[in-house]
């Protein structure tokens, strides 16, 4: 076969194809553009999804009568003058093939009149070739008019979407940009009925009723105040408490310098923020503007503008997540006053929140614990243990050490329901916590501190003999990789030949299950040999393995001083109301719902 170039018709219709791609390519350019031109409203019509017909007119700058016909050239923007210019795009849109494109493929009406200008100037386009031109009357701006997209590309035509899938698309688009950019009026009409409309006052909570209803915005977390770090990365917006979440990641919204974009990065950031907290398959709502240097994010990266590349990802990444971090810790606290006082929030590092005149109980004035490095639960479940290898039985462990137990606490245990729940009274009500819950909970935290300790083993405690693991290959490959990490956690193991290893100890939190504490080493590693999940996924589901296997199961019995030492832990946790696997561990039934269970008011 011999090498010949293109018909230039042909040749544009596949390059409109790299822009243009649907219906949603061709609005999210005409958007974007209205938006470059300093739009203030901006109105969005379709008919068929957008296929049939697609209008979108603004207030923005308009264009030049005598520039019209370049507008619809290849190559022709205003938003670029110079190679240079690449390196700091501030723009939206500059590739200048957007109007070309949709142009090549559709049946186009550009209808643009600049403000010192009388009349507006007009260009009716067919298949990329201008079949009329003109003046007419029309207000100051643009007005862009696509019909019949695809109309000579039936091939692309007929993979098309739904007619209701384009419009969802759209419309998800749409509410996007609105915000992003909460100052411009943006409205949606679909086959001729408002399917939404922004007030466009530049009020980001009012954008945010909009897009997700009062209710919901009511309870979303505005991000602690930006803080520009050293790569000039800056992080704001507003994400959901734990106890609000999504079955999709659609109400992920993610802005770098106003520009929407998807990002399996960031993504990744906020559910890390989330992780433990939420429960899981369950996905959380944030909608988060990432500002930093123009020369520091090439957006040249997908023909569509909806990827970009990050010079500095390791440090935007960590940005997000520490931001989207704190925002969750600080929700996820008890509430710490009593009666009917307002409650208070326990944030992370031990510092309070508290309403003006309110009486609140303070973590950082409670005694220091006197349980070196060890666990105050553990220490009464394995007191009655003895050394190695000893079985402890629910309910028959030791007291506490008197001086833990008679640390001040937010709840008065009251007693156990079905040997599962803890019946106790604490700020503004009373309280049922799932015991295994929330002490898998305080073991994951545990698990976990001492997994991000650098240099020293955690606590552990020596069996009276060594315990042979037997494992597969994989596994036993895995557990040579990942010795360091069993050690943080407390195991000590030595290999025992080409896929065994010999257990000498195992982690503090774990020694009253005696040799069932060596099987949950083995069940761990069944849960982790899959090259698929991460190493920092592996290490965080290795701390939730364990937690699980080790905590106190329903129908244990405690004793009250048990579950006194249960809920002082509890108390310390970060994210204490819930498992985490990210099932609640704390419900709350405060002191006007009881008097009006007993019809006190």
């Amino acid at each position: 076969m011999r090498i010949h170039r293109l018909p230039p018709e042909l040749a544009a219709k596949i390059a409109a194809g790299e822009v243009i791609e649907r219906p949603l390519s061709a609005a999210k350019e005409l958007i974007e553009n209205a938006l470059d031109a300093g739009a203030t409203t901006i109105s969005i019509e379709l008919r068929g999804g957008g296929a049939e017909l697609l209008r979108v007119a603004d207030d923005g700058c308009g264009i030049e009568p005598d520039e019209l016909e370049l507008a619809i050239a290849r190559y022709a923007t205003s938003k670029l003058r110079t190679p240079d210019d690449l390196q700091a795009v501030a723009t939206l849109g500059f590739r200048g093939e957007a109007l070309a494109s949709i142009a090549a493929v559709s049946r186009l009406e550009l209808v643009s009149r600049p403000r010192h200008c009388a009349a507006a100037a007009f260009l009716r386009v067919e298949g990329g070739t201008i079949v009329a031109r003109g003046h007419c009357a029309a207000p100051p701006g643009t007005q862009v008019t696509v019909r019949d997209l695809f109309f000579n590309v039936p091939a692309r035509r007929k993979f098309l979407r739904s007619a209701v899938a384009e419009s969802r698309a759209i419309l998800h688009l749409v509410t996007a940009l609105a915000l992003a950019y909460p100052e411009v009026r943006l409205t949606l009409r679909d086959e001729g009925e408002e399917r939404f409309s922004a007030l466009g006052n530049g009020s980001l909570r009012d954008a945010l009723v909009r897009c997700f209803g009062a209710a919901v915005a009511a309870r979303l977390l505005p991000l602690p105040q930006p803080d520009e770090d050293d790569a000039g990365i800056q992080v704001s917006g507003v994400v959901s408490p734990p106890d609000l979440h999504r079955g999709s990641r659609q109400h992920l919204f993610f802005f770098v310098n106003r520009r929407w974009i998807q990002s399996r990065a960031l993504t990744a950031a906020v559910e890390e923020a989330y992780q433990t907290a939420i429960p899981a398959g369950r996905h959380p709502i944030a909608v988060l503007d990432i500002r930093l240097p123009y020369d520091q994010v090439d957006v040249n990266v997908h023909p569509s503008k909806a990827e970009v590349r990050f010079l500095r990802e390791h440090e935007v990444f960590t940005a997000v997540q520490r931001a989207v971090r704190r925002a969750v810790v600080e929700a996820a606290g008890i509430p710490l006053v009593r009666s009917s006082f307002t409650p208070a929030v326990m944030p992370a590092g031990g510092s309070w929140t508290e309403p003006p005149g309110r009486l609140a109980v303070r973590y950082d004035t409670l005694p220091e614990r006197r349980v070196s490095g060890e666990d105050v639960w553990t220490a009464s479940r394995t007191a009655a243990a003895g050394s190695a290898g000893g079985s402890a039985q629910p309910g028959a462990a030791a007291l506490a050490p008197e001086s833990v137990l008679e640390e001040p606490g937010l709840f008065r245990v009251l007693g156990q329901i079905s040997r599962t729940y803890i019946v106790a009274e604490g700020p503004d009500g009373m309280y049922l916590i799932d015991q295994h819950a929330a002490h898998e909970r305080v073991l994951y935290e545990q698990f976990r501190r001492r997994l991000l300790a650098p240099g020293a083993p955690g606590a552990s405690q020596a069996l009276l003999q060594p315990v042979a693991l037997e494992l597969g290959p994989a596994q036993a490959a895995w557990l040579e990789g990942e010795q360091q990490t069993f050690e943080r956690l407390g195991y000590a193991l030595e290999p025992f030949g080409p896929t065994s290893w010999l257990v000498r100890a195992v982690p503090a939190a774990l020694a009253a299950q005696g040799a069932a504490a060596v099987e949950y080493l083995r069940a761990v590693l069944d849960q982790l040999a899959d090259e698929r999940v991460p190493d920092v996924e592996r290490r965080e589901r290795a701390c939730w393995s364990l937690a699980c296997h080790a905590a106190v199961k329903a129908g244990d019995v405690l004793t009250h001083d048990e579950m006194v030492a249960l809920l002082r832990q509890l108390e310390r946790c970060d994210f204490s109301r819930t498992c985490p696997h990210g099932r609640p561990t704390i419900v709350h039934l405060s002191h006007a719902q009881l008097e009006r269970e007993f019809g006190r008011r």
